[in-house]
Parts: C-alpha cells; structure tokens; sequence
C-alpha cells in the first residue's frame, strides 16, 4: 500500500489541491483575498487556487508532524523578514506566518472530517483524512514514471 511517505510532497499537495477543489466545506472566505500570508510580505498571494492549496499542504503537515498546533504551524509558514533599516545591513529576522489564514483552514478540514482537534496536543488527522491522503499518494505514484520510484509500485 502507497503512503503519503512514498511520493515527493510536492506532487502529492499538488493531487491534493484538485481533489480539495472539489469539496464544498474548503472555500476561501471573502477576506482571504485581501489577506497577506504574513507579517514579511506586501501583498496578498495570487494564485487563484491558494486556499485550497494552504488546506493540502495544512493537511499533509498535520499528518507527517501531527499532533501540531496553530502556533507550530505558523512557525513552519513563516520567512525571513528583512532588516528595517534604510541600507538593508542589519540580519534578518524570522516572522510567523498568518495564524488566521492557517486557523480558519483547519477549522475547514475539521468540518471536512480531514482533522480532529485533541484534548491537549493541538489536531491531528482522522481515519478519513489518512485514507484520502494514502489514496492520493497511490495515484499521484500511478502518474510518475520515475524510475527511483518504480520500486514502491
């Protein structure tokens, strides 16, 4: 059986991308096209596709490091801002990313069925959410004609 171990996370956020596309509980609300992703960028991202993109990716994370935290994850999304001064000589400085875009995600998935929240550890991903990302990986490995990647077929 294909995991989602066995396939390059970014062929498998990609999969997962459509098939989020088509459910009805992951929809970018109204002021995510107007929100930045964080503190170091200057505009919002324009990719017309990124919210359902962020919920693959949300997903897949919450699976491999799970359980995790909204606090952890927007460690993980976060970059390096860089120095406020006028001749840019001061060393950047690592910024979170967006925990209301990462927050509002999750609560997505939740409803989805995709994630559950626990007790006290943060969320991590239900009977149902590993199916579909096992499944996925199965067929995002039917698509790659990789040779290094024959072996796990």
């Amino acid at each position: 059986m294909t995991t989602l171990y066995d396939v390059p996370a970014e062929d498998l956020i990609e999969a997962l991308t459509e098939t989020l596309a088509e459910e009805d509980d992951i929809e970018a609300p109204e002021w995510a096209a107007f929100t930045k992703t964080g503190v170091d960028k200057e505009l919002p991202p324009e990719q017309e596709d990124f919210w359902q993109r962020r919920a693959a990716s949300l997903l897949r994370k919450v699976a491999v490091d799970g359980p995790v935290g909204v606090n952890r994850l927007k460690t993980e999304y976060g970059n390096a801002k860089q120095g406020t001064t006028r001749y840019r000589v001061r060393p950047h400085q690592k910024v979170d990313g967006s925990g209301n875009i990462i927050r509002t995600a999750l609560q997505q998935l939740e409803d989805a069925g995709y994630v559950e929240t626990s007790e006290n550890d943060g969320r991590r991903i239900t009977g149902e959410g590993r199916s579909l990302l096992d499944d996925t990986a199965g067929e995002v490995l039917q698509d790659l004609d990789r040779p290094d990647l024959e072996r796990y077929a």
